[in-house]
């Protein structure tokens, strides 16, 4: 059973939060058990600090261990610096007070990470998918999960381009998952678009991943916040499915703000937390739904060098695109890493391809106000403008006239009408 609580007009008391976690755990028989807590890294906003500090608390008396996996997907491994930062904590107190913790990253580099828990058969992807794709999906996860009496989540829920909300079974796949899994759900949301799958609830992709964290054979429970300006507007408790279906529907009353007219340009201001254009890109997913056909989307970060520190090559190679520019050619780009491929068709949009001409039609421009030169834009089949050439203050207050700054871009969801 799910228990929590949530508001939209007020953020959480850290009383409020003291007294969620307290009575959710103290009715889960931890006593003895080795707990592993999966956490988000340093891209995902929120008092992850305040929460660590909760469960370290009423944990540690308890239990006869305690550790923490970053769910790091496919993103560049947290320094101990950043780690503790993520956390709230020094590297001296990660190494004084809290020296009983065993703090890791997720190494999905290194294939001897990973465990194969099981195989999804074609015929039950075909059922998920709704006759989207039908392949077999091998289930490789972390094999550190097995080490444990029980996978305690811990993760904001949010608007998500890939599966609708993000949290819940989501930290398991792609947060700590194989290649295969991550690549599979990222190209099935691809498939469906960003622009529809973004903020829609339980999804075929969010299916896939529930399917596949069931393969896991160990204990889950899961602690949702739903964020609010770095402060909790909800917390819940449960399993992963059941305190990611509550949070998720918060999520959807307090992280979508409504417009009753789209805009012909959006300058989206991207935070430091987004360190590259494969974590910036939210940027344009959460604004897409607001763009006037032919309309903008500029991703202002003067602070952003790389395209992605991952996948940059790969990137280089093939571009961003439209779906139907990877769906029509497909035996030309089959072999490329469908995770890559997906984030291409996310960040430049829905739109057309007509293979008889070779002509590509996106509905809105996607441009960089980047430290990324005009060049490597320009190979990306994205707009370059200087960020030198930009005051966002001079976007502040022109709603009237289409133009829309957000300030803080890559969490809230804009959406045309009414709620």
């Amino acid at each position: 059973m799910v228990t929590g609580k949530g508001y939209t007009d007020r953020t959480l008391l850290e009383t409020e939060v003291h007294t969620v976690l307290a009575d959710s755990l103290a009715a889960q028989p931890l006593d003895g058990q080795r707990v592993l807590v999966i956490i988000p890294d340093g891209t995902r906003s929120g008092p992850i600090d305040l929460l660590f500090r909760e469960l370290h608390e009423l944990l540690t008396p308890r239990v006869a261990a305690l550790d923490v996996l970053i769910a790091l997907g496919t993103h560049q491994p947290m320094p101990e610096d950043a780690i503790a930062r993520r956390l709230g904590v020094s590297v001296e107190e990660m190494r004084g007070r809290y020296a009983n913790v065993n703090f890791f990253n997720h190494h999905w580099e290194l294939p001897e990470t990973f465990h194969t828990a099981g195989v999804i058969p074609a015929a039950e992807i075909e059922h998920l998918s709704n006759g989207l794709l039908s392949m077999d999906v091998p289930v490789t996860v972390n094999k550190l999960v097995f080490d444990y009496d029980l996978l305690l989540v811990c993760g904001p829920v949010f608007p998500h381009e890939v599966v609708g909300f993000s949290g819940g079974n989501k930290y398991f796949f792609p947060g700590i998952s194989g290649p295969e899994v991550i690549n599979f759900t990222h190209w099935l949301g691809a498939l469906i678009t960003s622009y529809e799958i973004i903020g829609a609830g339980y999804t075929p992709v969010r299916a896939v991943i529930d399917r596949a964290a069931g393969m896991i054979d160990v204990p889950k429970l899961c602690v949702s916040p739903v964020v609010k300006e770095n402060e909790l507007a909800g917390l819940y408790v449960g399993t992963p499915g059941e305190a990611w279906e509550a949070a998720s529907a918060l999520s959807a009353k307090v992280h979508v703000i409504y417009s009753d007219k789209p805009y012909r340009q959006v300058l989206s201001v991207m935070p430091h937390m987004y360190d590259d254009i494969w974590t910036a890109a939210k940027g344009m997913y959460k604004l897409e739904p607001v763009v006037a056909d032919g309309g903008e989307v500029i991703i202002y970060a003067p602070h952003i060098d790389e395209i992605s520190y991952t996948h940059g090559a790969i990137i280089d190679a093939v571009g961003y695109h439209v779906r139907d520019y990877f769906v029509k050619q497909w035996d030309r780009f089959k072999d490329y890493p469908w995770g890559v491929l997906a984030h291409s068709t996310h960040l430049r949009g829905i739109g057309e391809y007509d293979a008889a001409t070779a002509i590509e039609s996106p509905r809105i421009q996607v441009t960089l106000a980047t430290g990324i030169p005009r060049e490597r834009c320009e190979l990306v089949n994205l707009g370059y403008r200087d960020p030198a050439s930009i005051d966002p203050a001079q976007f502040a207050s022109r709603e009237d006239e289409g133009v829309l700054l957000v300030p803080h871009a890559g969490e809230m969801l804009y959406r045309l009408g009414g709620k």
